[in-house]
């Protein structure tokens, strides 16, 4: 006869840790994972299943990652990993963005400049060398953070094959009749000596010289005429100008017109500056701030006129000998100035487009390193910038100046050199806008995207709509060729020009870019070489990264295109995202994408950007030695990522404690699975107990709202809904009324395989659901589930719930939950009193009319056993008793007291039948059959 009761008790029990120690153990993880070549593993086993497609934007191969690059990464990996569970084939190859000017800045600290210490063969073969240490140091910090791919082989857009591939994309580009060279300004970096693209600018405040400049009218009796004034011969003596207002005076010497609105009404004005009686044609909406500015208390106006009729009036430029028309723009505003705009099409683009369309002079006197060239008259030799004040000097001296002033504003600046650029006209390569429909078919296509957020679409079209001409040439030594022949005399493009490209691209794909760099031009043209001039530039790196939805999927038959997903921060729609859907409309008149899905920026709890001057930055190296990648992970996946993401070290605590409420409750989960079978002892879903039932229908449901959170990319949600169900149903419900049940029936008794059943099936579907987002505690719970089973959590799909799961339950079982914490509270309320010690110490009963009564009592006996009371039972009454409480349900009303039986030493229930059996005085009877007899029966809880 047993009388050590404590024998007879199936508490936990399980190797699995309760302390993670993240760590530790996550690199232990990664080094099996790599050994059993785990990714390799799931792309065989989901050979053959419906794809889904992820292209992965290429970071650059400069620095260590930072938070942002984990954001990025973690996030790509949970959509690729949940769509992996979701029955999808979806392969993740990485990349790296390896050309360009950053790594070209690197390598000169250590190598000097081209021509200076190195050559440029030996200056490429540096930058190569250290872009790849870049790349093995960061993709070591991606693996770290549990992000699958096919690591060994990432796509590189140095890789010679890449390379030869962006020259094809190149030659398809011009094919369609998209490229050109033209002699346009285009931004300029001082520092990088290159042009730069849209995507390289961003703009920062600044002060600059600004000035009010005369240009003098040479024939007054004509602007007289077309003003509709008398010739008076005394009138035609008064100076008579057209003010402008420019904060660039440097490109002064650049002027070649002065350019007004059409409709817009101008006056002429007389005043005094105190050098005698002069007149100015300014903007009638302009000329009394402008008095304003220049001090001018009184002035007349002698006539108006529209823009229109100035055309073609002639001025005297303002320290040259150079007659400079006034011409017709619709981009002269009112918003500052003078109506008035000094156009120098070599240094702007509006000035440009004008320029054109008069025929003017395209003149740039700045040399590449931003000083004016040796035939400059007044300012050859002078740093553009520093000139401003000599050009000042010379309006003042030759009494064209009105007014000088300092001026603050948004000004373009290099993105990597945060130094102010100029606009500057050299000859460029080109991928037209318009001349062959490439800004209507970009419209058209982003309409058929997916943008998430929706206010993505409208960012977008905005840019396309509005964005100048793609200048795809720099005048950089690391970069991809523009491998072109032109002709030197009439400047067309060799006849066999696609032809030679693929020549080029097989002699690249063969050998690198230096194949192109080092050929001579007679090898591939013959006689004809000494004609054509062989191209030095490279191409813009945004054209690099731009084409990785050609180049990708030619390098890999498991890569398609379109591609289902890009995600990308919110800066991307005027970078990657912008590139790319050029590239592929210029190629193949479609968006390289199906959906474009963006995330915000890291910010701390006070939404500060991250700066190492502030003190705020976090580092995920110094993450994941720590807290561990899975609360990393844990954090991105619970930020709603379309704002910007707040973090910090107490956000990370916090995020922490909420981990470990997940993990306590999966340990209990596989505690409580000991000795179970799935195969052997699980129960079928109709002869479960019913709280059981409730529970997997519980999990079914909520597995149905993970999995749509998973396919809309909405992770918060899961994070919420998971952690809900772990605190509240689980915690706060089931798993506490489970306990009795668990450790007091017998081990193979029907209602402890009943709940290890609903266990079994919570468990094998929660690990399936954190899968994506903890990858290595995922991976770790799966190691201790019981049954067989694959090797990974990775190699399965969503949990298969049993038939039945899906239909509601008879009994109500939410009543339930709100009655239990009803009880809990007046439990509460006698345990603060000194009543009871503890909840298995009162006796509850509950009072309701005949309705109600009935539905709470449907569990009949079991309903102690769900308010965890040694007694309880209902009571049908209209009238309940006086000392009774109301509960939340409408004329439910609860009486909780202490119980006056005795405690049955082995469940701890205060029962009236401890002691009926004899043999084991201290037992109730429910106790000693389940130790002595066939065990008892469970229907409801």
């Amino acid at each position: 006869m047993v009388t050590d009761y404590k024998l007879t008790i199936n508490l936990p029990k399980t190797d699995f840790p309760m302390k993670a120690d993240l760590a530790r153990r996550e690199p232990a993880l990664l080094e099996a994972w790599e050994r059993t070549d785990l990714y390799g593993k799931i792309r065989s086993v989901t050979k053959g299943r419906p794809g889904y497609i992820l292209t992965d934007g290429p970071p650059y191969a400069n620095g260590a990652i930072h938070l942002g690059h984990a954001v990025n990464k973690i996030l790509k990996d949970i959509i690729v990993k949940s769509r992996t569970l979701d029955g999808y084939d979806a392969p993740y190859v990485p990349g790296w963005d390896c050309h360009g000017l950053p790594i070209e800045m690197q390598v000169e600290k250590t190598h000097g400049r081209v021509g200076q210490k190195i050559d440029a063969k030996a200056f490429r073969a540096a930058c190569r060398d250290y872009a790849y240490k870049q790349v093995d140091a960061q993709r070591k910090d991606f693996k770290r953070l549990g992000v699958f791919g096919d690591w060994k082989h990432p796509y590189l857009t140095m890789d010679p094959r890449f390379e030869a591939e962006q020259l094809r994309a190149f030659a398809m580009i011009i094919k369609n009749g998209h490229v050109y060279k033209g002699y346009k300004p285009v931004h300029w970096c001082l520092n990088c000596r290159s042009a730069l693209a849209e995507a390289e600018v961003e703009y920062e405040d600044i002060t600059s010289p600004s000035v009010y400049v005369r240009f003098e009218v040479l024939d007054r009796a004509d602007l007289a005429a077309r003003l509709g004034m008398p010739s008076d011969p005394a009138d035609l003596d008064v100076p008579t100008s057209v003010a402008i207002w420019t904060t660039t005076p440097w490109t002064l010497p650049a002027n070649q017109a002065v350019a007004v609105h059409p409709q817009i009404d101008y006056a002429l004005v007389e005043f005094d500056l105190g050098d005698g009686r002069e007149r100015l044609i300014v903007a009638n909406e302009r000329v009394e701030p402008l008095m304003q500015t220049l001090g001018v208390g009184a002035w007349t106006t002698l006539a108006e006129i529209k823009g229109e009729a100035l055309e073609h009036v002639k001025l005297k430029h303002p320290f040259y000998e150079r007659v400079v028309p006034m011409v017709l723009g619709d981009h002269v505003t009112l918003d500052a100035g003078t109506g008035a705009v000094h156009t120098a099409p070599g240094h702007g683009l509006d000035d440009y487009v004008v320029g054109r369309r008069y025929d003017l002079p395209i003149e740039n006197p700045v040399g590449g390193d931003g000083r004016f060239l040796p035939s400059t008259p007044l300012f050859a030799g002078e740093q553009v910038f520093d000139a401003n004040a000599h050009v000042i000097e010379v309006l003042g001296t030759a009494g064209r100046l009105l007014k000088g002033e300092p001026y603050h504003h948004a000004y373009p600046h290099c993105w990597r050199h945060k130094t102010p650029v100029i606009f500057r006209a050299t000859p460029q390569w080109f991928i037209s806008m318009d001349q062959a429909g490439l800004r209507k078919g970009a419209l058209e296509a982003i309409a058929h995207v997916d943008w998430m957020p929706a206010w993505g679409e409208q960012r977008i079209s905005g840019m396309i709509a509005g964005r100048p001409d793609w200048c795809v040439s720099r005048q950089r030594t690391w970069g991809v060729p523009i491998p072109l022949f032109v002709d030197k005399e009439t400047g067309e493009l060799h006849p066999r020009t696609l032809e030679l490209i693929e020549e080029v691209a097989q002699r690249v794909e063969r050998g690198g870019i230096d194949a192109w760099f080092d050929l001579d031009a007679a090898s591939l043209l013959g006689a004809d070489a000494p004609r054509y001039e062989k191209s030095t530039d490279v191409m813009d790196v945004w054209f690099d990264s731009g084409v990785v939805h050609h180049a990708v999927t030619q390098l890999r038959p498991e890569i398609v295109a379109p591609s289902d997903l890009y995600l990308e921060g919110s800066d991307q729609h005027r970078g990657w995202f912008h590139s790319s859907l050029l590239t592929s409309v210029a190629m193949h008149g479609r968006a390289p994408y199906r959906g474009v899905l963006t995330h915000g920026f890291t910010v701390d709890e006070k939404g500060r950007k991250m700066s190492k001057s502030v003190g705020n930055t976090l580092v995920p190296q110094k993450l994941t030695s720590t807290l561990g990648a899975d609360v990393v992970r844990l954090w991105i996946a619970a930020t709603d990522y379309a704002n910007e993401m707040s973090v910090s070290d107490e956000i990370l605590k916090r995020m922490a404690d909420s981990y470990r409420r997940i993990r306590n409750t999966v340990r209990f989960l596989l505690g409580n699975m000991h000795g179970f079978d799935p195969a052997r002892h699980g129960v079928p879903f109709h002869d479960l107990v019913a709280i059981d039932q409730w529970v997997i229908s519980k999990a079914f449901a909520l597995q149905n709202d993970v999995v749509t959170a998973f396919r809309n990319y909405e992770f918060h949600k899961i994070y919420q809904e998971v952690h809900n169900f772990c605190v509240v149903e689980l915690g706060g419900f089931y798993l506490d009324i489970l306990k009795d049940r668990l450790y007091t029936t017998g081990a193979d008794s029907r209602p402890r395989r009943s709940a290890q059943t609903a266990l079994f099936h919570l468990a094998d579907a929660m690990v399936r659901w954190l899968a994506p987002i903890l990858s290595f505690t995922a991976e770790e719970v799966w190691s201790f589930m019981p049954g067989e089973r694959s090797e990974s959590v990775f190699l399965n799909t969503w949990h298969s719930f049993p038939a039945g799961a899906e239909r509601a339950s008879v009994i109500d079982w939410p009543a339930f939950i709100a009655l239990k914490a009803d009880v809990a509270r007046q439990l509460e309320r006698l345990r603060m009193a000194g009543r009871i010690g503890a909840p298995l110490e009162a006796e509850v009963t509950i009072y309701a009319p005949p309705e109600q009564a009935q539905r709470f009592g449907a569990l009949g006996d079991e309903l102690r056993f769900l308010l965890i009371t040694s007694q309880a039972k209902v009571v049908a009454t209209d009238t309940p008793p006086a000392d009774s409480v109301p509960s939340h349900a409408e004329n439910v009303w609860i009486e909780v007291k202490p119980s006056a039986q005795r405690k049955c030493v082995r469940c701890w229930n205060l029962r009236a039948d401890v002691g009926s059996d004899s043999r084991h005085p201290e037992l109730c009877a429910r106790c000693v059959v389940n130790i002595e007899g066939p065990g008892e029966e469970r229907r409801f809880a």
